[in-house]
């Protein structure tokens, strides 16, 4: 009885990090993308959306608000359908 608790304890335990891991990872995208897109010429919402999946993919956003892509090799090498790049 006392194993299955334990068991119960540490599973639980490891759940609760990884979550934690992945909210905080995505907090950090976020407040990244709006960095990275306040003065985008594009939609703002369409930015964001781009910034958001580029950084969950690359782990990485590009300091400022234009350019400094060769920071995030990653980021920089994504494309868009029509062979452009897709991060902003």
């Amino acid at each position: 009885m006392k194993l299955i608790v334990v068991q119960f304890f540490i599973i639980s335990l490891l759940f609760t990090s990884s979550f934690f891991a992945l909210s905080s990872a995505d907090s950090s995208c976020g407040e990244k993308c709006n960095v990275r897109c306040s003065k985008n010429d594009r939609k703002h919402e369409e930015c964001i959306k781009d910034c958001n999946i580029c950084c969950e993919k690359c782990n990485c956003v590009p300091s400022g608000t234009y350019g400094n892509k060769d920071e995030c090799p990653c980021y920089r090498d994504i494309k868009n359908s029509k062979g452009g790049p897709k991060c902003p």
